[in-house]
């Protein structure tokens, strides 16, 4: 009889461990941001020390949940013909904890939002004006693209490579939405030409095939501009 219930004291040991493995892997499938602990905890832009996020401030205003950034296009006239507005933690304090956010992004006439990822958020985006071809690559290297026009939504999964191009004659422009209240956007070329310190010459010629007066040529374009 021992025997038996050490055996079966083992056996519920073991599905116990087992659902509760298959309960924290389920749980990271779903993440995005972790889950508030109270009603709301504006963000403290300046507090120290930041743990996965900012610290709550007190007195709290209708204010730390409000903006108007999102009211107005940006300018386009830039390299890409594209600029992001963002509405995240740092502009909405009081979304801080929330997990979600929005950008606004507006192109020129065949303006580009260049290939690029969000590390933290899947995204999706609802077209506001113009018609836009858009895609991301799977981590197979397949191309997922459409075309979209007004009123249509396209969805971008968290992490993959994606973009945007205004092919029309006409300005555009969409709104973003993502499941973390600050997603992060790594865009490719800078990311790999502009970052500081520089990636190494020779792991870029090597990377993309090229020469090293390419590699410099590139760099020099996407510089930041002092």
């Amino acid at each position: 009889m021992y025997r038996m219930a050490a055996a079966f004291d083992k056996l519920v040991f073991l599905m116990l461990m087992v659902v509760l493995l298959l309960n924290i892997s389920f749980n990271k499938v779903l993440a995005s941001d972790p889950d508030m602990l109270q009603d709301v905890c504006v963000a403290d832009l300046t507090g120290k020390p930041k743990v996965n996020g900012f610290i709550c401030k007190e007195n709290v205003t209708a204010d730390d949940f409000f903006t108007t950034i999102l009211g107005k296009p940006g300018a386009t006239n830039n390299s890409l013909g594209s600029v992001v507005t963002g509405a995240n933690v740092m502009k909405i304090p009081g979304l801080n904890t929330l997990g979600v956010s929005l950008s606004r992004i507006d192109y020129a006439p065949h303006g580009l939002n260049p290939p690029h990822t969000h590390p933290r958020a899947t995204e999706v985006i609802f077209v506001l004006e113009g018609e836009l071809d858009v895609g991301f690559i799977t981590t197979a290297n397949v191309l997922i693209s459409k075309s979209i026009k007004k009123g249509e939504v396209f969805v971008f999964p968290r992490g993959l490579v994606h973009f945007q191009k205004n092919n029309g004659k006409k300005p555009a422009a969409v709104l973003s939405a993502f499941n973390s209240q600050l997603p992060g956007t790594q865009a490719i070329a800078v990311t790999l030409f502009a970052s500081t310190p520089p990636v190494p010459d020779h792991v870029l010629t090597k990377a993309f095939q090229i020469g090293t007066k390419e590699v410099e040529k590139i760099k020099s374009r996407l510089a930041p501009k002092k």
